[in-house]
């Protein structure tokens, strides 16, 4: 226990270093009054079809969600993947203004009497029924000028999870400011619902950064991108000298998914 509680401590350290070295570097830029900086833990569980899928979904609705929601975090988001590479699998986003708590969950679980005995099903599984194949989890904190989480208006809706890795880390400092520097409020007079943005502080493809924005249906979502891409402050954004290079970004992972019944957003 005391090895773990060390990890976990040097994840902390470590990931409080990172988003100090972020925040510095977006010190310019003006924050959103009245709203305190989050950050974000985003997992990938990937599954077989069979059983796997509706233990894990029931693991979320009746162990981890409300036992997350009991430490203060939230709104969790839930969610299944639609298209993207290597179905089946979900997804979790959960924010925390307390970074601490964020990197140690597990150990925090493990203390929760009530998310033990709900958890059992999936947390006791045997190898010869495993609950799912792998977990892969990311640590991201929150822009500077989208501080955080903004629900979407409730109704049917899908999500897009999008993730931009760059090639450099000054690119990639260069693509966060692109964002501060007009793009926000172009993806909202396109008609976006933008959900977080964050930066990479701990995980793979390194240095980069995932955002989430929501729609009413595939179609809307089709329709805004077009708006999007032909309004002219964005031809104008990005045809400037300073954001223009075609490997400012060098490859995009696009992900469209639905929410469970369990999720929050």
């Amino acid at each position: 226990m005391e090895r773990r509680q060390f990890l976990a401590a040097s994840i902390a350290t470590s990931a409080a270093a990172l988003a100090r070295e972020t925040v510095a570097q977006a010190q310019a830029l003006p924050p959103v009054v009245g709203q305190e900086h989050q950050f974000y833990q985003i997992r990938r569980y990937s599954l077989q079809q069979g059983p796997q899928t509706k233990l894990t979904e029931s693991y979320f609705a009746d162990a981890l969600i409300p036992a997350l929601t009991r430490i203060q975090m939230g709104p969790i988001g839930a969610f299944r993947l639609d298209f993207g590479p290597e179905t089946p699998a979900c997804y979790l986003v959960i924010p925390s203004l307390n970074l601490n708590l964020l990197a140690n969950i597990d150990l925090k679980l493990a203390a929760d009497d009530g998310f033990l005995k709900a958890a059992d099903p999936f947390w006791n599984a045997t190898a010869a029924a495993p609950p799912f194949q792998r977990v892969e989890s990311s640590l991201l904190s929150a822009f500077t000028g989208w501080p955080a989480l903004t629900p979407p208006p409730k109704g049917k809706r899908i999500f897009q999870l999008r993730t931009y890795e760059s090639p450099s880390n000054g690119d990639h400092v260069r693509k966060v400011e692109m964002f501060h520097s007009g793009e926000f409020e172009i993806f909202l007079n396109a008609g976006f619902h933008p959900v977080f943005f964050g930066d990479t502080l701990i995980g793979t493809r390194m240095p980069s950064l995932t955002y989430m924005v929501s729609f009413a249906s595939q179609q809307e979502l089709e329709a805004k991108w077009d708006v999007f891409r032909n309004d002219p402050a964005w031809k104008k954004l990005s045809t400037s000298p300073r954001y223009s290079s075609d490997q400012l970004v060098t490859n995009i992972t696009n992900l469209i998914l639905s929410p469970l019944d369990c999720s929050q957003i």
